[in-house]
């Protein structure tokens, strides 16, 4: 019988783990940031026609328009409302549509709105949250 070393014993009964690739994990729903910017009069309008897009999480900031008064081509109302929506990356579209359309349909509702992609989320309640996943 060959002698077996203590050495190739360890070797072989200790494995050391496979590496791995350094990916970051994926969510299976990316989320957004969507900003918008409406005169304050109109604000709690968006906010709630926002929600039917699954938004759990809002943030309403007043704000003022900072164009000096010569160089604005009509009398604007300077306070705005800037919302915060954290959304899914799937109902941005739709969300952008629904907003450009009552920018463009509501008396005294235009407003601004752009998106801002989440490169992360700490927390996997937190992130469920967000998402709406149960």
């Amino acid at each position: 019988m060959a002698s077996v070393k203590s050495k190739d014993l360890i070797k072989t009964v200790i494995k050391p783990p496979k590496r791995r690739v350094n990916k970051p994990p994926v969510a299976p729903n990316k989320l957004v940031l969507l900003v918008t910017v409406v005169n304050r009069p109109k604000a709690e309008f968006y906010v709630d026609l926002l929600q039917q897009f699954e938004v759990n999480l809002q943030l309403d900031v007043s704000a003022f328009g900072t164009a000096p008064a010569n160089m604005q081509l009509v009398s604007a109302d300077p306070e705005k409302q800037v919302i915060f929506t954290v959304i899914r990356e799937d109902n941005v579209k739709a969300a952008l549509a629904t907003l450009e359309e009552k920018f463009a349909t509501i008396r005294g509702g235009k407003g601004i709105a752009f998106t801002v992609p989440f490169t992360s989320t700490i927390g996997v309640s937190v992130y469920r949250f967000l998402t709406n996943v149960q």
